[in-house]
């Protein structure tokens, strides 16, 4: 009964046109197998892909429980997992969620605080298509104080910071981060590193506890890259020149002298 239910479900437009798909076993799998296999799939691009595969897949692939989604334009607020504002998804969050960024125009982010785990991405095929603006006044456009991600995304800010890290292991993956060209440049830079280790840390334990990793990154603007006024230190420095672009690759972390 349990295989002429999944067999039913599976016809539908999206595999009309190839049969040799309903045979995979996969297809035999319930709702929630599945959705426990997609969870450990990264969100850009396989996750995404996935939800192109089938109506049922893109139904289990764009389910709430596996993301957040933040739609300026969206209308009814009544669906599960959808949220206007970048706020209100982080505040509605659960540990380990993904929030996903739509593409287009700009969202507004000043000073908003992460106090959990979570992985922030942009919906769009490049970071330039979702645009972060941090207000001017505002010290930063996201504070973190747990272990995040934040991936394909461009953070604009106006003397102040675009990432402000406190806490955690912060990792920025191909993103944009630009400071607004301005007389006061002096007092904006792109990332801000507030973190100690604690003294206490026992050298033998290597541990990386707080930690900024950023890879394929470009940083335009502010009086440098990275701020440091903790015990880290920026380590591990790599930059491509490409056309019209300069990317980054660096690690801000403790350095433990014997």
């Amino acid at each position: 009964m349990e295989k002429q239910r999944c067999t039913k479900r599976m016809k539908s437009p999206s595999n009309s046109s190839g049969s040799s798909s309903d045979s995979s076993p996969i297809h035999n799998l319930d709702d929630g197998c599945l959705m426990h296999i997609f969870k450990f799939l990264s969100p850009i691009p396989d996750r995404y892909n996935t939800a192109l595969v089938c109506h049922r897949w893109h139904y289990l692939a764009c389910h709430p429980r596996l993301w957040l989604r933040v739609d300026r334009s969206a209308k009814d607020l009544s669906e599960p997992g959808v949220f206007r504002s970048i706020e209100a998804a982080v505040s509605a969050a659960r540990p380990g969620d993904t929030i996903l960024i739509g593409a287009g125009g700009t969202h507004l982010a000043s000073n908003i605080q992460i106090k959990k785990p979570l992985c922030l991405i942009g919906g769009g095929e490049l970071p330039d298509d979702t645009t972060l603006i941090c207000s001017r006044g505002s010290d930063s456009a996201l504070e973190f104080l747990s272990t995040c991600k934040v991936a394909n995304l461009t953070v604009k800010a106006e003397l102040g910071c675009c990432l402000l890290h406190r806490s955690g292991r912060l990792t920025v993956d191909g993103c944009v981060l630009q400071c607004e060209s301005n007389p006061l440049d002096y007092l904006s830079c792109p990332i801000v590193s507030t973190a100690s280790c604690p003294k206490s840390l026992e050298s033998s334990l290597k541990v990386r506890n707080d930690c900024v990793t950023v890879s394929k990154t470009r940083i335009e603007g502010g009086a440098k890259a990275v701020l440091t006024s903790g015990t880290l230190s920026l380590q591990r420095v790599r930059v491509i020149y490409a056309r019209t672009s300069i990317f980054f690759w660096f690690d801000v972390e403790h350095v433990d002298i014997d």
